[in-house]
């Protein structure tokens, strides 16, 4: 229903703590609340189509069908809480639910699975609780820090306000549908042209590939309240800055987990076994696409929060609509690495859509000359990587091979100073440890 878009947008006029924020949290669950029910309603009466689609192809989903429920409800949960813990400028503790505790439960969970040490029936209910943790610890924390507030203050939102808040949700919410769309259509149209043993396959190379994109959810996540604020005070000179740090520091994390991967592609294999080895160009297309997300750093979070956010749902439709046409042309072909191929295609048009557009109508643009100079680092430190002999044991090989590529990247990164932060941050660490160093 758009809320969390409304949320970031418009937060810094309800954010008065002696006024429990005028009982925004309470607004933004009788939004969801709505969403829901509309939601559950269309999903129950969808089911007999697709059990006449699914069975054959899919019948584990047909299976669990019900299962997907709890998702709905405590995923929107979640959101809504990440987003409001995110304008009281606490992005820290969504973070470290929903990306580092719920990852370690389901890793138990599969360990449990692997072991035999549960059948597969309890792995699934496990795996959807572990899923849905989030959002009760984030439910506990707010309770927990006072910032519970859900009696919502109607008399404080005028008309002016009132339609603004009606206008951001409703085009948040075309451009929530169209994100969601765009991340899962890929997934969907494999599954319906060549099964769901390749939707399998490509899933969980594509996961390798998407995993570039970790440090740009986090970065987004904190940039866009800072964004918010300053479009606010028509601040830009600080978004501009923002947009330059965050696409250099971004690009640094992302072509060093670029090239690691890469590097290690063979050992990545070893880890998943080689029955998922048809996926292997799926890693390297899919992780092309993704840096082209990170050399663009918090741009969307930028267009969103200005005073031309309908324009990020006109993009995002652009983009649902080039993945559809590019998977119908490229998947009979080429099979789930056409899928991969026609995610980079689409990307990189979505992506120079937004880049001309901000630059268009703010000047805004995070590139200079030290683009080149990182890809070229980043090609050096691959090529020594492919000299390097390989060892038997590929956790070994993971070690000196990933070493070897972090020290020949890092180096000249540093001493060029790409990215002022990470130099920043990497000073601080060396002064900490050679103070410790002294000390002992």
């Amino acid at each position: 229903m758009g809320i969390n878009t409304a949320t970031v947008k418009l937060f810094p006029y309800f954010r008065d703590k002696e006024k429990k924020h005028h009982g925004y949290l309470g607004m933004a669950l009788l939004v969801i609340l709505a969403g829901l029910v509309i939601s559950i309603i269309i999903y129950l009466m969808l089911r007999p189509h697709f059990v006449a689609h699914g069975q054959e192809k899919s019948a584990l989903f047909i299976t669990y069908f019900y299962y997907v429920v709890p998702l709905i409800i405590f995923t929107l949960l979640f959101n809504v809480f990440d987003t409001y813990y995110r304008v009281l400028y606490n992005a820290v503790k969504g973070i470290v639910y929903k990306e580092i505790v719920q990852r370690v439960l389901i890793l138990v969970v599969i360990i449990g699975f692997a072991f035999h040490l549960i059948d597969f029936r309890l792995t699934v209910i496990l795996y959807v609780l572990a899923i849905i943790s989030p959002a009760f610890f984030l439910f506990i924390s707010l309770i927990r820090s006072g910032q519970f507030f859900i009696r919502p203050d109607f008399t404080f939102i005028d008309d002016k306000l009132k339609k603004q808040f009606l206008d951001v949700s409703f085009f948040g919410m075309i451009s929530t549908f169209s994100g969601v769309l765009v991340l899962n259509i890929d997934v969907i149209m494999v599954d319906g042209i060549l099964g769901l043993s390749a939707a399998g396959i490509y899933t969980v190379t594509f996961f390798f590939g998407t995993l570039i994109l970790v440090p740009l959810r986090t970065m987004g996540k904190i940039g866009s309240v800072v964004i918010s604020d300053a479009w606010k005070a028509n601040d830009t000179e600080t978004i501009q800055d923002i947009y330059k740090k965050s696409s250099l520091s971004l690009s640094v994390i992302g072509f060093l987990l670029f090239i690691g991967i890469w590097g290690n592609i063979d050992n990545v294999f070893f880890i998943i076994s080689d029955d998922y080895l048809a996926g292997k160009y799926v890693i390297l297309f899919i992780g092309l696409a993704a840096l082209l997300d990170i050399a663009l750093g918090v741009n969307p979070q930028i267009i969103i929060n200005s005073r031309y956010y309908r324009y990020i749902s006109y993009f995002l439709f652009i983009f649902a609509v080039l993945l559809i046409v590019t998977n119908l042309l490229l998947i009979p072909v080429y099979g789930i690495v056409g899928a991969a191929i026609a995610s980079l295609i689409s990307k990189f048009i979505y992506n120079l859509i937004k880049f001309l557009f901000l630059y268009k109508k703010f000047g805004f643009q995070p590139f200079d000359y030290k683009y080149p100079l990182l890809i070229l680092f980043s090609l050096i430190a691959y090529a020594v990587s492919l000299l390097l002999p390989r060892c038997d044991n590929y956790i070994l090989d993971i070690i000196i091979r990933s070493s070897v590529i972090f020290f020949v990247f890092s180096v000249p990164v540093y001493f060029f100073k790409i990215s002022e932060d990470i130099n920043n941050n990497a000073d601080k660490i060396m002064r900490t440890l050679f103070s410790r160093t002294k000390s002992d």
